[in-house]
């Protein structure tokens, strides 16, 4: 534990400081609850949509109940309308990235499917010159046309898989985008909005979305599946959403968004591993798509680490956020 500017320290938020947890840890620990999230999925007999759907609104409840005993019901109220609108979006990017994540496991590769979607922190930096006037520097586009090959071998790899295979990876792709999108947007809410309350309305949305197009669509049902389903529903919950995509979202008041994705390349790495050792999904990894992985990751990490964090360039600063970038490393 360590001591750090922490606008979560109470429910009221008037506290800045307070003893919290260390983001590198936080991100360790949201690192390894997400990679249960691809071999946990294989193990459902429900729709992608109705898993994604019950994995948030399980979190959502966790988090009313967190919101409820804390008191923290005055830190929803006090949201601006044009933070609802942000965390609004940011919801439906949310809602989109697991759609689109967590159909592809149907049609591709768990290992597959987690490298392509961990490319997200190539398009945070694309999404950061388009929409933060912060150009990649040379370093960042070599990293980027290394991850492309890689992505590439992989999509090679899986062409003897038919257009099953392919497809599966163009949704991983474009989970990808959109998680980037959640990301980028919540490092600027972030700044000024109470941990609980941001991941209550953004999750929320979320939740919305899913179920209600789950309950929408034709053929699709939101109950009568067996009880594997709904414990891979809760685990999902509780593993991947509130340690995982929580855990990112506390490190995202503390450190750049990119910094935070770049943590997320383990993921990959413990999804494949777990989809090699679990019963009933014993995916053993191609030396085709070990290599493209390996390009894809490097060429992330050769990308995102262009800048030391702390030291030179200005810090991300999406939208409306004016919170120093490395206000974490300066405190305590």
């Amino acid at each position: 534990m360590r001591r750090v500017e922490n606008p979560d320290a109470t429910a009221s938020g008037s506290t800045r400081a307070g003893l919290a947890p260390a983001p590198g840890f936080v991100l360790l620990a949201a690192v390894l609850a997400m990679s249960w999230g691809g071999p946990l999925v294989r193990y459902a007999t429900a729709p992608a949509l109705v898993v994604a759907g019950w994995r948030v609104g399980i979190s959502v409840l966790f988090i009313a109940a967190v919101i409820l005993l804390t008191g923290r019901t005055r830190t929803l109220r006090a949201i601006a309308p044009w933070d609802w609108l942000l965390a609004a979006g940011a919801g439906v990017c949310l809602a989109a990235h697991f759609w689109t994540w967590i159909a592809s496991l149907s049609y591709t590769t768990v290992a597959s499917s987690v490298v392509l979607v961990s490319t997200q922190p190539v398009f945070v930096a694309l999404l950061s010159a388009t929409l933060l006037r912060e150009r990649p520097t040379g370093r960042q586009w070599a990293g980027i046309a290394v991850a492309v090959a890689g992505a590439a071998i992989i999509g090679w790899g899986d062409f003897g898989g038919g257009p099953d295979a392919l497809f599966g990876d163009a949704l991983a792709v474009a989970g990808a985008v959109f998680v980037s999108l959640y990301y980028v947007t919540g490092r600027s809410l972030r700044q000024r909005l109470d941990l609980w309350a941001y991941t209550g309305v953004v999750y929320g949305v979320a939740a919305a979305v899913l179920l209600g197009a789950a309950a929408a669509l034709p053929g699709v049902r939101l109950t009568g599946y067996p009880p594997t389903d709904w414990l891979v529903f809760l685990g999902l919950a509780a593993g991947p959403m509130m340690i995982g995509h929580t855990g990112v979202n506390y490190a995202l008041r503390h450190m750049r968004a990119y910094t935070a994705n770049l943590a997320l390349l383990g993921e990959p790495i413990g999804a494949t591993l777990l989809a090699w050792w679990l019963p009933g999904i014993r995916e053993r990894p191609s030396a085709q798509l070990l290599l493209g992985g390996a390009l894809v990751l490097s060429g992330i990490a050769l990308g995102v680490w262009s800048r030391r964090g702390g030291k030179g360039g200005r810090p991300i600063r999406p939208w409306s956020a004016a919170a120093d970038d490395d206000s974490f490393e300066r405190s305590g």
